[in-house]
């Protein structure tokens, strides 16, 4: 296994609560999501600068307030839009706080990007979430595309960490609509039986604990095994294009997925971060690997 790179050791030093998932963090949830959304602004860098920004509100019920964000110069010829649904558990994250990531990937991949602010555990457990993912896909190829021009039969949903489970769960709730998966370090296992869970239970930056916390506050509900890791047929999902953190608890859950989406007949494309933690995704003001994956994804 590489060492951890430089910056990821740096920062491990400076504050490992820096992802607000450490295990032992502010026991109020509001203090949590605060804690969440503020490292994200401190670690996330300059904010890019985008042709524009909307505020919509997509029908559902309830409405899911979406932020739309087109790239400088326009989107290119052809390009769908990227649906994102932010990481944070499932208990944390919101549009601020993934606001620099939005900016980057649409300038680097010249595509639109809606950044989806979908429910909440545990005031709204499975499936809430993914019944607003499934909303955003849906509008993105009808009412979407008439109001913003994309293509509305190449939408790219993505998502990092939970907001990965939360993106893939709601293309099978849409079938056929999605025409690619961009997945940053998925979690989709909620039984934590594989030997990642295992090997990086007291992190860094995740921990085995706050999984459990996090799995707990989403399926509150009593909801049973949750898509795409429970069995679901995923021979209709759209190319996968995956990258997983060689220092992370759910690094497995990427592989098996990967696997799984292989045994299906998808084409994955699979790339391992080998010296990174979860989270850095969000960390592009002090780590530099951040907008290699970007560009990446973009690519």
């Amino acid at each position: 296994m590489a060492a951890l790179h430089p910056q990821i050791a740096a920062l491990i030093a400076r504050e490992e609560s820096a992802t607000g998932l450490d295990g032992g963090g502010p026991p109020d949830l509001a203090e949590l999501r605060a804690s969440y959304l503020q490292a994200a602004l401190e670690l996330g860098g300059e904010p890019q600068a985008v042709e524009r920004v909307t505020e919509v509100l997509v029908p559902g019920e309830p409405e899911v307030p979406v932020r739309v964000y087109e790239p400088l110069g326009g989107a290119r010829d052809g390009a769908g839009p990227i649906l994102w649904h932010h990481g944070g558990g499932w208990v944390m994250g919101d549009l601020p706080g993934f606001d620099h990531v939005a900016r980057e990937l649409a300038n680097v991949a010249g595509r639109v990007v809606v950044s989806v602010d979908y429910r909440l555990a545990p005031e709204h457990p499975h499936p809430a979430a993914v019944e607003d993912a499934a909303a955003v896909l849906r509008w993105a190829a009808s009412a979407g595309t008439a109001r913003f021009g994309w293509d509305s039969g190449l939408s790219a949903v993505g998502g990092d960490s939970a907001g990965a489970q939360v993106a893939v769960a709601g293309a099978l709730a849409a079938p056929g609509v999605a025409a690619e998966q961009l997945l940053v370090y998925p979690a989709l296992d909620a039984a934590m039986a594989s030997a990642s869970y295992a090997e990086f239970a007291g992190g860094p930056m995740l921990t085995r604990a706050a999984m459990e916390m996090c799995w707990a506050a989403y399926l509150a509900g009593g909801a049973g095994p949750v898509a795409p890791l429970d069995g679901s047929d995923l021979s209709g999902l759209p190319p996968a294009r995956i990258a997983v953190a060689g220092h992370d608890p759910l690094r497995d859950d990427a592989l098996h997925y990967a696997g799984a989406l292989r045994d299906a007949g998808v084409g994955v494309e699979l790339r391992d971060f080998e010296d990174m933690t979860h989270g850095f995704l969000r960390w592009g003001g002090v780590v530099d690997r951040a907008h290699e994956l970007i560009a990446w994804l973009a690519g």
